[in-house]
């Protein structure tokens, strides 16, 4: 993947009034950290001793009853989820199929699900728990550690200190693995390696002045350059791993002063500058497009520059942090009104924006939005370092129609409606059959929400959620885009309100195209899609008749209120013939019409919408209740055409319905 232009990551987005620079001009400010003014905060303040209070009985109750086991083998952290609806499990401390507790006759420890049912562990379950207490466990060496520095007991830090030898002592007893294409082994890929190695170091620097130096050095040479070795195998490639995997890297190096590492992680091809420099689009948006990973690299970032900070090392990550910081800042200018951010590609759950990761970054990377935040919140981070008032009343910037060609999205907005376009991918990495879907609101409510996927080890995710049924889109034989492409957009007039892209490789046999508008007049959104066949039809899937169905999806979270003529449709029926997808519907029911079918929609608060789906000759409209994200389910519609045509064109107009109309 060739360089994104960033020409001016300084002065991107600062008229914004969001950003702070330093005195230098940098936005990269360096981090305080007072222990001292920490006790003094706390003996002033009766709410920050009470959080101190709690923080301790936490750790101290887990320091007494946790230890990882060098036998148990992590799995994907994905795979903690329900095999009856994909739905994440709940996660608690007790050991799956052991006593809860010591005391005799205690019960033995069972999983749940987030929806409400009891769940079997299986191996993968199992392992998948053992990723998560990891991650708990050394994300408790971090909570001991900052304990330790603020109190000064030794209990604490020699609890760390231990839990350190026994990775030490133990990282070679793990298993080698290669199960997901990348050697770890505290967890099951590199990137789990590279998230537990970023918590020792967070953890080691704050024990430092406990550890004698042979002790620090046998951290070093049994610990940290194993695992750093190990991560320098994998990474070849510009992915939010590849981050995660270089920001560990460069901070194992901070902490210990070594160039040598430095340059491997930082410099060198598919080094951390390059993974910038490759990964985020010239809108400054993760380039494998969603927002849950473009917030990974954000997490994977702050750890790091906090260090570069408070070692001195500010200066070797000065344009990485401004790029970092635009990042940040981009969703706010995707949100629509209700606060929350379109979910293109694979994301498990729908994000805000402003995001509490600005909150989180205000140590270094400072905002008036972040700074509010931040001071509303109690952490270590706002103990030792206190959160200023922001110098000047946070605003947050209005959302007005914009291309984000690089990223391949588009936002327009006008009167009640705001739209976000999704018309292309740049890689294959977490891409759906999405390419041309969209999503709107109304009068501030998202009529049509995304709800990405489920956990990746569910069935559900491949079977479902990633598929074109899910997503509003034009479909060959039941199936939407296939393999993944950029895309071309035709046209984006914001004075217009109307966006057109192109999906010429939309499947093997088929090109796709959409056009949106939305009409000040008539207070109207008008989606016209057009799937044209370019070749032989794909019968590789399911899809088993002589000539290809040209079809379109659509989800609305509302209720629909369709005119006379529906009959219910069984499952059997509507399944025949259809990809798997089809199979996850309920309650389908269905009318033939021709040119036109139209019924009106209730949303939350009463908002009514009129849609009319056009579209010449024959069709059969099917609708049922379609997957939502677990327990929910929306409003499906299924369009197809009854003949079988080389080119279909779907014009679907949404128009308000007045109350009294």
């Amino acid at each position: 993947m060739p360089p994104f232009p960033k020409a001016t990551p300084l002065e991107t987005n600062a008229g914004s009034g969001i950003k702070l620079f330093q005195p230098e001009g940098t936005p990269f400010r360096v981090p305080v950290e007072d222990w001292q003014g920490a006790r003094q905060r706390v003996a002033a303040d009766p709410e920050w001793q009470q959080w101190i209070d709690e923080k301790r009985v936490a750790v101290d109750a887990w320091m007494a009853r946790h230890r990882d086991r060098p036998e148990w083998i992590p799995g994907g952290s994905h795979d903690f989820v329900s095999p009856a609806d994909g739905s994440f499990l709940i996660w608690t401390e007790d050991v799956p199929g052991e006593p809860v507790s010591d005391s005799p006759g205690a019960s033995v420890a069972k999983l749940h699900s987030s929806t409400g049912h009891d769940v079997e562990p299986t191996p993968e379950i199992l392992a998948a728990w053992v990723t998560r207490f990891r991650n708990r466990h050394t994300q408790m060496m971090v909570e001991a550690a900052n304990l330790y520095q603020f109190t000064g007991d030794t209990r604490y830090a020699g609890w760390v200190a231990g839990q350190l030898d026994f990775y030490a002592d133990n990282l070679l007893r793990w298993p080698l693995t290669l199960a997901r294409g990348s050697p770890a082994r505290l967890g099951v890929d590199a990137f789990e390696d590279a998230t537990t190695l970023t918590r020792f170091v967070e953890a080691a620097r704050l024990v430092f002045p406990y550890a004698a130096p042979a002790r620090r050095q046998a951290w070093l040479d049994r610990l940290f350059v194993p695992e750093v070795r190990m991560l320098e195998q994998s990474g070849q490639n510009i992915h939010n791993h590849g981050v995660w995997l270089r920001a560990a890297q460069c901070m194992v190096a901070l902490l210990y002063n070594d160039d040598a590492m430095w340059t491997r992680a930082a410099d060198l091809p598919w080094g951390l500058r390059d993974q910038l420099l490759r990964g985020v689009t010239s809108d400054y948006f993760w380039y494998e497009q969603s927002v849950a990973y473009n917030d990974y690299v954000l997490m994977a970032m702050r750890p790091l520059l906090t260090l570069a900070g408070l070692t001195g090392n500010r200066h070797r990550l000065l344009t990485e942090a401004a790029i970092v910081q635009n990042m940040m800042l981009t969703t706010l200018f995707l949100r629509f009104p209700d606060g929350t951010v379109p979910n293109p590609s694979d994301s498990t759950h729908t994000y805000r924006a402003p995001a509490g990761r600005m909150g989180h970054y205000y140590r270094v990377l400072p905002t008036t939005l972040g700074l509010e935040m931040a001071s509303r919140e109690r952490t270590w981070d706002t103990l030792v370092d206190p959160p200023p008032p922001p110098p000047r009343p946070p605003v947050v910037p209005d959302v007005v129609s914009r291309s984000f060609e690089s990223s391949r999205f588009a936002v327009l907005r006008q009167g009640r409606w705001q739209l976000f376009f999704h018309y292309g991918q740049l890689e294959r990495s977490h891409t759906q059959a999405e390419a041309l879907n969209w999503t709107a609101s109304f009068d501030g409510f998202v009529i049509n929400r995304d709800p990405g996927t489920v956990g990746y080890g569910s069935p559900l995710s491949a079977g479902y959620f990633k598929r074109g049924l899910n997503h509003n889109v034009p479909l060959v034989n039941g199936e939407g885009q296939q393999p993944w492409h950029p895309g071309t957009l035709l046209r984006f007039d914001a004075s217009a309100n109307v966006v057109s892209a192109e999906q010429p490789h939309y499947r093997d046999d088929a090109s796709a195209r959409r056009t949106l508008r939305i009409d000040a007049a008539t207070d109207s959104l008008i989606d016209e899609t057009t799937i044209t066949l370019t070749g032989p039809a794909d019968v590789s899937s399911s899809a088993v008749t002589a000539s290809p169905r040209l079809g379109l999806s659509l989800h609305l979270d509302g209720t629909p209120r369709l005119p006379p003529g529906f009959t219910p449709v069984t499952d059997d029926d509507f399944r025949r013939d259809r990809p798997e997808p089809f199979t996850c519907w309920r309650d389908i029911r269905a009318a033939a019409f021709r040119d036109r079918a139209a019924f009106t929609v209730e949303f939350e608060g009463g908002r009514v919408l009129r849609v009319e789906l056009a579209t010449p000759g024959e069709f059969t409209l099917y609708q049922g209740s379609s997957p939502d994200r677990p327990p929910h389910r929306r409003a499906g519609f299924y369009i197809e055409k009854t003949g079988r045509e080389t080119a279909a064109t779907f014009t679907t107009t949404f128009t308000p319905v007045r109350p009294d109309s």
